[in-house]
């Protein structure tokens, strides 16, 4: 590690290459927490590069126990966190959205670390089992077109690096990569950041991750979601090519809406925040869903443009197609697990 170490503190880049040596050290048992915890500090310092994040994900993906074998075409809709706005769980109500518009969503997600309700807390509130095997994931996919992968199960091997981060109490590496290390292969991906000035780099990395198409989005507000608030910050990766462009509300003829009334709360709340939306609920919730998931419907191809991606997305509530992909998820859970 010592190698690595002084390059970083040196503001040195490291390869991909160099990155996944880091990394499988930092995984070892020879490595100590406080090395552990200064290579992580150095790179923040010298700021990450699309090279170090895709080697270290590279890893991760390599040592979760849930492998995938027969999966094609499919996209997740996840976000970084870390972007302070209590806001509902955005992207866990599209990923419904997204999936009842025919596209299939391997939904990645943990519980709460920055807002008051992750991923997983509200499916769970909603009886969706969060631990169902790797066969039973790919069953939902194949045949449903959603699962829920929680993050805890599907990489165990980071548990010793969850501690130490908790010890540095500052944003790492670790705080950025969370979407990208969905174990099953991604052909396209909607990724949701707080930080505005990693847009393209989160974008060279999912290139070099094998993305065929992604979009990267730094919502108004600076939140890790398309926001109505304002002017959304945006990268598309379109088969290598990364393309930077903005879009505002009024452009996907949406309103605008202020960040405090799209505020969640605890899970039971925002469990009832997105059944309020996947059954057809108008205001500031099915519009900020509206947005997202037609842009994650635009990331994935199936539409030509972001507005076609949002007509999209109206039809997949309004048809009720969202919604039956969510009481689908529930009702598998109950007959395999018996939430």
């Amino acid at each position: 590690m010592k190698q690595y170490l002084e390059k970083v503190i040196n503001h040195q880049a490291l390869s991909v290459e160099e990155m996944d040596g880091a990394a499988r050290q930092m995984f070892g048992e020879e490595v100590s927490d406080t090395e552990i915890g200064a290579f992580l500090t150095g790179l923040k310092v010298k700021g990450e590069t699309p090279e170090e994040i895709a080697g270290l994900v590279n890893v991760i993906r390599e040592k979760s126990p849930l492998k995938f074998s027969n999966l094609t075409s499919v996209m997740d809709n996840c976000g970084t966190g870390g972007d302070g706005s209590q806001s509902f769980n955005i992207s866990t109500t599209s990923a419904f959205v997204v999936a009842g518009a025919g596209i299939t969503v391997a939904k990645h997600g943990n519980r709460s670390v920055s807002s008051k309700t992750g991923s997983a807390d509200v499916l769970e509130h909603l009886h969706v089992s969060l631990s169902l095997t790797a066969e039973q994931m790919e069953e939902l996919l194949n045949e449903i077109g959603i699962a829920f992968l929680f993050a805890p199960h599907v990489h165990p091997s980071l548990k010793r690096i969850m501690g130490v981060r908790k010890q540095l109490r500052i944003p790492t590496i670790f705080n950025l990569i969370g979407p990208l290390t969905n174990p099953v292969q991604l052909e396209s991906q909607l990724l949701g950041i707080y930080r505005r000035d990693m847009l393209e780099s989160m974008a060279s990395a999912l290139h070099q991750l094998g993305r065929r198409r992604a979009l990267v989005v730094n919502g108004a507000g600076y939140m890790d979601e398309a926001s109505l608030a304002g002017e959304n910050h945006l990268v598309l990766l379109d088969r290598g090519e990364i393309i930077q462009f903005t879009l505002n509300p009024e452009e996907v003829n949406l309103p605008i809406y202020d960040l405090d009334q799209i505020r969640g709360g605890d899970s039971r709340e925002n469990a009832e925040i997105l059944r309020q939306v996947l059954n057809g609920e108008k205001g500031p919730y099915r519009d900020t869903v509206l947005l997202n998931a037609g842009l994650a419907i635009f990331a994935n191809g199936k539409a030509e443009t972001v507005q076609q991606g949002v007509a999209l997305a109206k039809k997949s509530i309004d048809s009720g197609a969202a919604l039956e992909k969510l009481n689908t998820l529930v009702e598998y859970s109950k007959r395999t697990i018996g939430v």
